[in-house]
């Protein structure tokens, strides 16, 4: 993994903070804000995300499709599974082996 240099310069109650989150976490300070850079671009793109594909929704459509009862009622055309579903059987899943930690201390 490549990795950049960049200097931070935080309000000093917000390094106090971070630094003891950190240490609260056992991880480097480093390693928190590499996480919380992380965490913001994936809420961000997801908002995205969600804005882009629902930005010519009709909204009243949609809530009358979602109050409409459905109980009781039998299955739809195109309700069905892909045939190459049905005949999958259930893997078991895999063993995961206890791996040794590489986080920042």
């Amino acid at each position: 993994m490549r990795t950049s240099n960049f200097a931070l310069r935080l309000q000093s109650t917000l390094m106090e903070e971070a630094k003891a989150m950190a240490k609260d976490e056992g991880v480097a300070l480093n390693q928190l804000i590499n996480v919380a850079v992380a965490e913001k671009l994936a809420a961000t793109r997801t908002l995205q995300f969600f804005e882009r594909y629902t930005r010519d929704a009709n909204v009243e459509d949609a809530l009358a499709l979602l109050r409409r009862p459905r109980i009781g009622e039998p299955p739809r055309e195109g309700d069905e599974l892909p045939a190459t579903w049905k005949r999958r059987k259930a893997q078991p899943a895999r063993s995961q082996k206890k791996r040794p930690s590489t986080r920042n201390k």
